[in-house]
């Protein structure tokens, strides 16, 4: 299953790329994050493997995941007619996904941030979840792009909104 989310976010991309790229904000935008911990290397950088957990409702999730490509490699002073590439593999059980993200300015102080995610399930639990709920992959994808967007723009806590 493959599919392509964008949004667009009020900031400079290179203010988004380093929030994106700041482990400290990961649990105020990423809903449901229990755990992400590097299993070696250094967060967001190519090549480091991580111990992600997640909660959805009632179910922990967790995953391994790894960062594949970074481009530029230093996030600061980006030219403006510059893609920047951040590209991870998540592997979890009956799983595997990429997800290639490309931010791009779209206006003064505006940026694109486009998300292209494959899935690949193993397993007819899985295949089943595949076959008869890729909406709601999507929809797990777009949501996670709209709460960073609310906590880049506007400093809005996804668990503020936890009961």
């Amino acid at each position: 299953m493959k599919y392509t989310v964008s949004i667009e976010i009020a900031l400079p991309r290179e203010t988004v790329v380093q929030l994106l790229a700041d482990p400290r904000h990961l649990p105020k935008w990423l809903r449901g994050l229990v755990l992400h911990e590097p299993l070696n290397g250094t967060h967001g950088q190519v090549g480091t493997r991580s111990r992600v957990v997640l909660q959805m409702g009632t179910q922990k999730v967790e995953a391994t995941e790894t960062i594949t490509r970074r481009e530029p490699e230093d996030l600061s002073r980006i030219p403006a007619e510059t893609v920047v590439h951040y590209e991870r593999e998540i592997v979890a059980p009956g799983m595997w996904s990429a997800a290639r993200e490309r931010f791009t300015e779209s206006g003064p102080g505006t940026t694109l941030w486009a998300s292209e995610n494959e899935y690949r399930f193993s397993g007819v639990l899985m295949r089943m979840v595949g076959l008869l709920m890729p909406g709601s992959f999507r929809k797990q994808s777009r949501r996670h792009m709209e709460d960073f967007k609310a906590f880049a723009e506007r400093g809005t806590d996804v668990r503020d909104s936890v009961p």
